[in-house]
């Protein structure tokens, strides 16, 4: 099998606004799918079952959040270093990298399924659920637990094939799961009648499916090295170097998990003294969750698809490259940032629509949510792509850090601070406020950084 040499590699030679909408558009898809299963089920819920199906899915999505991220600590970092390595012609140890994904992918799956089950109901009452809520939860996350190893595995490897030069693969294998998904949530929800358990399960299938279609790419038509079933293996030194390298988005994603049970139980708590009701609160707050989730998985898809582009082109010492990659990938997110934020503001009832509540205070409170929680949305583009920025670059440790500053050391700790004083209002107004901060924080670093790649740029001249 051949393979394509660094002079020939379109990393490293064509422009690169050409090559950010041909690795972003794919990762834009990728990040969508991703989130699309639990959308999907969302929706159908919202239909078939009401408001409390919708507030079911809102409880296990921290779920769907574990494997993104173990999905991104495993496939990102590894397609980091497996770009690097190309970039300096180190062929045989971007072998070793792939082997090592794929066994880390294989094996952690296969124990946060088994984790997770065992001890299903407590967790879910750590994610918020309340005794109205649990009949609906139960069913559906004890299936989607079972699909964990397909979704890391699948989710991981479309990572990879992305970095191998091969973006519409990556996204296709990922959007044929959740087609699948969307054809047959109506048919085991409402022609076989199994309810919740049926929308799951329709999820799982859908990310088998996905997990297949990236297996037969990696046998069958892998391009930038060689594959052979005996490289598969966990190695200490592949590993950390993987892991080094996706700690920073395993973090933000980790995070993101931990401040969606924080924020749950806290809308649980003081919405249970509000006029709305726990359960309305939280079924409210996850459909508005979901359709932010639309918007902001087009600025990570941006970010994620920068990265081998960044990556090659650190490996290849082309600095000014980097550079050009970084700020014009800034500048799309940050445009559909702006866009997202007027949507969301000028048109929340119609968007909201689609989840069919026939109860007012839904609505009601959805809006509020948007209103407050997200008044800096536009900012939001910011951080994902600066610390993928770093990440690509090498410098883990600086991207850990951005990925932190957010969720980390603002938000989960003004959503228990602020509601001591606000109430309610107080876990609404925590988002707007780490957002802002975060963001004036990231730009600092940013400038720095870009800075130091005009340096190098300069010397090699």
């Amino acid at each position: 099998m051949s393979t394509v040499s660094v002079a020939e590699n379109p990393l490293g030679i064509k422009p690169i606004k050409n090559l950010i909408w041909k690795f972003a558009i794919p990762g834009i898809i990728t990040q969508l799918v991703n989130s699309l299963h639990n959308i999907v089920d969302q929706i159908f819920l919202g239909w078939g079952v009401g408001d409390l199906g919708v507030a079911a899915t809102t409880i296990t999505f921290p779920i769907t959040t574990v494997i993104t991220a173990m999905s991104a600590l495993i496939g990102l970092g590894a397609a980091a270093k497996f770009s690097i390595l190309l970039g300096k012609k180190q062929t045989e140890d971007a072998v070793g990298i792939l082997g090592n994904a794929i066994g880390l992918a294989v094996l952690t799956g296969l124990i946060l399924s088994a984790v997770s089950s065992i001890f299903l109901d407590p967790m879910l009452y750590l994610f918020g659920a309340t005794d109205l809520i649990m009949p609906f939860a139960r069913p559906y996350a004890r299936i989607i637990c079972i699909g964990i190893p397909f979704g890391i595995f699948s989710t991981a490897m479309s990572y990879f094939i992305r970095a191998d030069g091969d973006p519409n693969y990556s996204s296709f294998l990922l959007l044929a799961g959740a087609v699948f998904n969307i054809v047959f949530d109506p048919i085991f929800l409402f022609a076989c009648s199994m309810g919740a358990a049926g929308i799951a399960l329709a999820t799982v299938l859908g990310q088998f499916l996905s997990a297949l279609l990236a297996l037969y790419y990696l046998v069958r038509k892998l391009k930038s090295v060689p594959f052979s079933w005996k490289n598969i293996g966990i190695t200490l030194t592949a590993a950390k170097q993987i892991c080094s390298l996706g700690t920073a988005v395993f973090t933000t994603h980790s995070l993101a998990m931990i401040s969606q049970i924080v924020l749950t139980n806290m809308l649980k708590t003081y919405g249970a003294a509000s006029v709305y009701g726990s359960e309305v609160v939280i079924a409210a707050s996850g459909a508005v969750a979901k359709v932010s989730v639309v918007f902001l998985s087009s600025i990570i898809g941006i970010a994620l698809g920068c990265q081998p582009i960044l990556g090659f082109n650190l490996g290849s010492k082309q600095y000014g490259r980097v550079k050009e990659a970084y700020l014009t990938a800034l500048r799309y997110g940050t445009i559909i940032a702006v866009a997202a934020f007027l949507v969301l503001q000028l048109f929340p009832e119609q968007i909201l629509r689609i989840f069919h509540s026939d109860d007012p205070r839904f609505y009601e409170f959805a809006e509020k949510y948007i209103h407050i929680y997200f008044a800096m949305l536009f900012l939001n583009a910011i951080q994902p792509i600066t610390s993928t920025f770093c990440t690509a670059i090498g410098k883990a440790n600086l991207g850990f850090w951005m990925a932190v500053i957010r969720q980390g050391i603002l938000l989960i700790p003004l959503l228990f601070l602020l509601p001591c004083w606000l109430g309610l209002n107080g876990v609404l107004l925590a988002g707007a406020v780490s957002d802002g901060a975060a963001a004036a924080f990231v730009l600092l670093v940013a400038k720095r950084e870009v800075r130091a790649l005009t340096t190098l740029q300069k010397d090699m001249t």
